[in-house]
């Protein structure tokens, strides 16, 4: 009897080895590798005149939009811009015990409710827990009375064949992919081979049938979605659901979107019955602030479409260690060396010689430049021991030689930090017509380099302060 053939496929990446090795070629992961067995031959029917010829037609056609599906709750209609597509697939992906399963299994009870006004049929699959597990959940978040659809099962084989028919459900919740697998492949659920396969018949089988499939994943540690990138290629949308777990706020942001706008954001609270949504995130993300105190700063940022108020957080204490110690959260490490050096050299603050810690209060993750300026005024405050005024808001980006950069969105900004009562704002020099768009009811102060900002603060203490700073315009 002929021995199978196998052969060795990265967790990562998907590259197949022909043996064994501590580290991926492609991809650099270590200990990626997994034994998979080869198929025995290659699939039929691929031959130069086998195939069938495909029919072409033009770009213009008497084809309509799609009305998209709304399911009522407003942020998670936000986050796939504006409700779901039919025939489209979105990958939801998130830590642990973060809210995944309660945020699907409460968009399709909103959705079989009709909340969102129109009634659809929903089915849930759960791979990882049993009916009675899921009616548990449904009982404390309120929706046991809810039509939808309910199963577990792991085949993708069953799967199929239960929703391959005219009837099938408008909408359909896999939790989750890792779990499914496909009889045909003799590797175990959970490892590329597997994933792929399930998914690209789920998703094959979703757009012929026209059924919007919401795929459950999980995350590695790193905080990628486990299993190959070709995964997050496959579907429509991408749905990274964040959030710390000492805080009850968690965002879901799109990632990829080929429907709608990219890094937009939808924004929940986690209560005992379940998520609610956040209409006006800024006001509950500043609701514990204390003002009047030093390090700290109100950043007016853009999350895809909708302007939002952070509070920034620094402190600033003398290092006892030959290396001081830089701890970041809901930040980039790296910008934040960088405004540390522009203030060490554009500006003559000796700040870098202190242990520097830096947090975005609320656990929302930002990444937009336009928060170099906020973060520079949190430091120096924290230097300087002296509060930012409570009624302002920063934001503007930093350049290498000290200048501020404008940013974009500007009047969304102001317009914002007005609605919450806020009088004063410290932004970029705008010039031209962006100038003339000042809100009437905002005074901002503008500044073209962060010396400016670092004068403001008249308590810095002179040891802080260098004698003499290079490359000053």
């Amino acid at each position: 009897m002929a021995r199978a053939e196998s052969r060795f496929v990265c967790q990562s990446c998907g590259a197949a080895h022909a043996k064994w090795g501590g580290k991926c070629d492609e991809c650099g992961a270590w200990n990626s590798l997994a034994e998979e067995a080869a198929r025995q031959a290659a699939p039929k029917g691929l031959g130069a005149g086998k195939g069938r010829a495909i029919t072409f037609v033009g770009l213009q056609g008497d084809a309509q939009a799609t009305a998209r599906r709304s399911s009522g709750i407003a942020e998670f209609d936000r986050a796939c811009g504006g409700g779901l597509v039919p025939g489209s697939a979105l990958l939801i992906g998130g830590d642990p015990g973060i809210g995944k399963s309660t945020l699907v299994l409460q968009a399709m009870a909103a959705l079989g409710l009709g909340k969102g006004g129109q009634k659809l049929d929903c089915a849930y699959i759960s791979g990882e827990e049993s009916l009675d597990q899921v009616r548990l959940r449904a009982r404390r978040l309120g929706v046991a009375e809810a039509p939808v659809r309910l199963a577990a099962a792991t085949s993708v084989r069953d799967i199929i064949a239960s929703l391959d028919r005219a009837d099938a459900p408008a909408v359909v919740a896999i939790d989750s992919i890792q779990t499914m697998y496909v009889d045909s492949l003799d590797s175990a659920p959970g490892t590329v081979s597997q994933v792929r396969a399930s998914a690209q018949e789920l998703i094959r089988l979703a757009k012929a049938r026209g059924f919007t499939v919401l795929l459950v994943g999980h995350v590695t540690k790193e905080g990628v979605i486990a299993g190959p990138r070709v995964l997050e290629h496959m579907v429509d949308t991408v749905l990274y659901f964040e959030g710390e777990r000492g805080h009850q706020f968690r965002i879901l942001r799109a990632v990829k979107n080929r429907f709608g706008p990219t890094d937009e954001i939808g924004v929940f609270e986690m209560t005992d019955a379940g998520l609610a949504e956040v209409p006006n995130p800024s006001a509950l993300f500043l609701g514990d602030r204390q003002q009047h105190v030093a390090g700290s700063s109100v950043f007016a940022g853009i999350e895809g479409t909708r302007p939002m108020l952070v509070e920034i957080q620094a402190l600033v204490a003398p290092s006892a260690l030959g290396t001081p110690r830089r701890a970041v959260v809901g930040w980039d490490g790296n910008r934040l060396a960088m405004v540390l050096a522009v203030l060490e050299a554009r500006c003559g603050v000796a700040i870098g010689a202190n242990d520097i810690y830096l947090n975005v209060a609320g656990g929302l993750r930002i990444s937009e430049p336009a928060a170099d300026l906020a973060v520079a005024a949190a430091l120096v405050s924290a230097l300087a021991q002296e509060a930012v005024p409570a009624d302002t808001v920063v934001f503007g980006e930093i350049g290498l030689s000290g200048e501020i950069r404008p940013v974009s969105q500007t009047e969304a900004r102001l317009k914002e930090a007005e609605k919450l009562g806020f009088a004063a704002a410290i932004t970029p020099a705008r010039r031209g017509r962006a100038k003339e768009r000042a809100s009437a009811g905002l005074k901002p102060r503008e500044i073209a380099h962060l010396k400016h900002l670092v004068g403001m603060f008249e308590n810095l203490q002179p040891a802080a302060r260098r004698a003499g700073s290079s490359g000053r315009p």
